[in-house]
């Protein structure tokens, strides 16, 4: 009774006035802000169904003083519906417009029209995941200056060095195959068969997709032995009568082999390096760079990567042998001739050992010393294998 009391009493002195004038105040503004955007949208939406009634046949149904003193729910329902069909209008006249997006990325197109050098850009190796290293657990101290940085746990290739590397591995097969060098393409991963296959028909090279028969370089007179090799021109047309001086020449040795898997070819790369065959090689974070002459920092794993840095090594190749054969056209021997082969000798005693049949013939004839058939064609023979001053002659076949 006596906090009931007391509470009666100052209740009673509160000032009444003072204390509701903000609050409806703030209420009154409150209701006409809401009231004054609702009539702007309203005046907006007569606009829109204008326009639209002017340009389509079918008006649209508009919103009157009866919808707007419907129900909320109803005023939701009609406010769907409206959205609708105004989307539906505007697919219809908008619709066709734009463009269709295609898929970009074919695979056989690095194969049957793979690029060269000049088409090299860092988006096409950003397509082709050239970027992606390993992890950074297995990262090779060596590669520091060719990544780019670290993403989730995995090293990031430098675009930018891959492509001035690649370039200069480009170039280096190009003068390789002008000056009528042998280039060796080697990939031995599952999937890399194809490329090395086509960029060797590019640059008229050899290629190599299956184990590697360590010493094939060291040893290579007793594994590649019976090899046959020829004798080609500047033309690369093939020059007979060498068979006899071939057979004993040692083996050929490339000069340019592109490894496109480093790690499982250490072998074939060591004994390049014993024998001073430059290198060329993909380079991914674990390997070592200091196994090949000239690294291509880039994605060893990548399928796609593989086929774009083969197809621009065999476009290099290409160019060379072009460059090599227009040359030729022109009288210009760009490579040094194989040392330790002599020409084959002309057999010109065919031609001479008729005249000298005929000579003796009439000599033997105007002698009349000789009536018998046999004994006249046994000096015929003995005179034609024997000149005047008693030497012998030598036919070479």
């Amino acid at each position: 009774m006596i906090i009931r009391s007391l509470a009666a009493r100052t209740c009673r002195a509160l000032p009444r006035g003072s204390s509701l004038q903000p609050l409806r105040r703030f209420l009154s503004t409150d209701i006409d802000s809401i009231e004054s955007s609702a009539d702007n949208s309203f005046k907006q939406l007569g606009s829109l169904e204008a326009q639209l009634n002017a340009q389509v046949p079918q008006q649209v149904p508009s919103a009157s003083s009866e919808t707007q003193a419907s129900s909320p729910a109803a005023q939701t329902s009609e406010s769907v519906a409206e959205q609708y069909h105004l989307y539906k209008q505007q697919q219809q006249q908008l619709g066709h417009l734009g463009t269709e997006i295609s898929q970009h990325y074919q695979p056989h197109t690095l194969l049957n029209n793979p690029p060269s050098a000049a088409d090299v850009t860092l988006e096409l190796l950003l397509a082709s995941e050239a970027h992606q290293g390993h992890a950074t657990s297995l990262w090779n101290p060596a590669n520091a200056r060719y990544i780019h940085g670290i993403r989730q746990g995995v090293h990031i290739i430098s675009l930018e060095v891959t492509a001035a590397h690649l370039r200069r591995a480009a170039k280096v097969v190009q003068e390789v195959s002008k000056q009528g060098g042998m280039v060796l393409f080697v990939g031995t991963r599952d999937g890399q068969d194809r490329a090395v296959v086509r960029a060797a028909e590019l640059a008229r090279g050899y290629h190599l997709f299956e184990r590697w028969i360590p010493g094939s370089i060291t040893n290579g007179q007793q594994i590649l032995g019976k090899c046959r090799m020829k004798v080609v021109n500047e033309k690369d047309e093939e020059i007979v009568g060498f068979e006899e001086q071939l057979d004993e020449r040692s083996v050929l040795r490339p000069d340019l082999v592109v490894c496109l898997n480093p790690p499982e070819n250490y072998v074939l790369l060591h004994e390049c390096a014993l024998n001073n065959i430059p290198t060329i090689g993909v380079i991914d974070t674990n390997a070592d760079p200091t196994w090949v002459t000239y690294p291509i920092p880039a994605n060893d794993d990548s399928i796609r990567c593989i086929q774009v840095i083969a197809g621009v090594l065999g476009r290099a190749g290409e160019l060379g042998q072009k460059q090599r054969f227009d040359a030729a056209a022109k009288g210009v021997i760009t490579y040094r001739p194989a040392k330790d082969l002599t020409m084959p000798e002309q057999d010109t005693s065919k031609d001479k050992a008729p005249k000298a049949k005929v000579d003796l013939s009439r000599t033997f004839m105007k002698d009349g010393g000789l009536e018998d058939a046999d004994e006249l064609e046994g000096k015929l023979d003995e005179a034609n294998n024997r000149e005047g001053s008693g030497r012998r002659i030598k036919v070479v076949a």
